[in-house]
This record gives structure tokens, sequence and C-alpha cells, in this order.
């Protein structure tokens, strides 16, 4: 007990990564318990810079949900098989039989949902022996904010069609009757909390744009697409095993680096529910 009351009086210390996005929380001990103060400091920081980061947590995965609970409900992941024995836990793993990876494109988890996660806690276990498996953050925030003012206008109002099929279906037999879910949700959407404006379309599940052609629905996305990914929208993690990046899925997209096989990268993600983007 001594071990957790003298957790309570850390102060915590955050440093951002950069002036878009990302910051990384240290003097902090996830294995026990918070204060109030605490948890209101990670989950203020985290509105602030949209991503946080955390090393050398080894929590167990009833620890991991436990912590991801003092800041929301849990969501279920509506179609991506989940831990044997949690259903609110994704095991991300890649290793040398791996076709495919976890994260890999850019992309902001579940939007295809009609109520998408409102983030995501992964923790990774292991890392690549020989380096990669970086995970990239982009800042939709500062996207939306480096549009000019005409095409701020020309997309706010504007819904697009976000699907699931595609992405999660090889999880499924082909037989299988399984409803793949979709949604469709504003091209740029305001922040619950926050109440900032950010573009929210991704390139993994956003399949089209209400109303339009289809070519001007394409040449649209595409460039939305592209705009995203700027460099001076991003930071970049680079992982060390026991570590922890609570990301806001309303704001950021993220991409995870498949430049490790066949080495294994290994984790678990809990993430919490959000609410209809609006």
């Amino acid at each position: 007990m001594a071990e957790a009351a003298q957790n309570l009086d850390l102060p915590l210390e955050i440093n951002p990564l950069g002036p878009a996005i990302g910051a990384e929380i240290s003097n902090v001990d996830l294995t026990h318990s918070l204060s109030d103060d605490q948890i209101a400091s990670i989950h203020q920081a985290w509105l602030k810079h949209q991503v946080v980061f955390f090393r050398d947590q080894d929590l167990t995965v009833g620890q991991h949900i436990a912590f991801t609970r003092q800041f929301g409900e849990l969501h279920i992941h509506p179609n991506v098989p989940s831990h044997p024995d949690y259903p609110e836990v994704l095991v991300i793993r890649a290793d040398e039989n791996s076709k495919r990876v976890a994260g890999h494109g850019w992309h902001t988890d579940v939007s295809c949902d009609l109520s998408p996660p409102a983030g995501s806690i992964l923790r990774l276990t292991q890392t690549p022996e020989h380096g990669g498996g970086d995970t990239l953050f982009s800042s939709m925030y500062a996207a939306f904010d480096a549009l000019s003012d005409h095409w701020q206008k020309f997309l706010t109002g504007l819904t697009a069609i976000h699907e699931s099929a595609h992405v999660h279906g090889r999880y499924f037999d082909k037989s299988s009757e399984h409803a793949f879910v979709a949604a469709e949700h504003p091209v740029v959407r305001t922040h619950p909390e926050t109440g900032r404006k950010c573009i929210y379309v991704n390139s993994a599940f956003t399949t089209r744009i209400c109303g339009m052609k289809p070519n001007e629905s394409r040449s649209t996305l595409d460039f939305l697409f592209r705009h995203m990914e700027h460099i001076d929208f991003q930071c970049r993690f680079s992982w060390t095993p026991h570590s922890i990046a609570m990301w806001d899925n309303r704001c950021v997209q993220h991409h995870a680096a498949w430049d490790y096989y066949p080495e294994v990268r290994h984790g678990y993600r809990v993430t919490l529910a959000g609410d209809k983007p609006f």
C-alpha cells in the first residue's frame, strides 16, 4: 500500500513531442492506483496533445482494462475477434507467419461504426529485436487548419460513407453471413470535448462522399488522404517493451509501419466507446 500511496503524490511530467501532436508522460506508475488529479491531468494532456505515450508500464491485461475504464466506457469491436478471455481486448500481433498487420495504412479505428471509438490505448509487450514497428500519428486538427478557407467551407456539411467489409472481411469465411457495419459521418466533425473542427475521412474505411459523382468523390478523397499525410501534422513513436500509446480517434489518424518482417511485434489494445460524430 505504501507504493500505491506514493504514486498518488507523484507530479506528472508532460513533454510535448512537437508543435502539432504528441506528448510523453512520465513520473507515473500505471500499475498502481491513480489519484483523481492524475487522471484529470492525463485526460487534459490527451485532449491537448491528441496522443500521449507512457514507457516502462508492465501492466497485466486486467490492469490495462482498469486503466482504460478510468476514462470512459469500453468499446467492443464489431468485427475483429477479441482476446479469448477478455472481449474488450484486441490482440495485436505480427510475426513470420503474418501476411498483413493491424494498423498498416493511415486510418482512424473503426470509423465504420455508427458510434466510432473515442480513443484507443495500445500496450506493446514485445517489439522487433532489430528495430522498426514505429507508429506514426497525424493531427486532423492541424490538417483541417492548414486548408484554405475555401476548402474548409466546401467540406463542412458534407458527409461520407465508412464501410468495413473490405477491411474486416478477411476475419470471416467467405460463406459467412456476418453483417459488416457501415455508417455515414460528416467529412468535417466537431470534437465533442474541445469544440475544435477536424477532418474525419480516412483511406481505410471511407469509400465515398455522399451527393457527389464517383469521379468527384474519388478526387476529393484522394486529395484529402494525401493532404493528411503531411509530415508537419505528425509525430512518430518508437516503441520499447511495455510502452503505451493513448490516442484520440476523434481527431487523430495513425499508421503502423511494417518494416520488421519476420520479427515479432505483440501487444494488446483496449478501446474507449465514443459518440456519433457531428
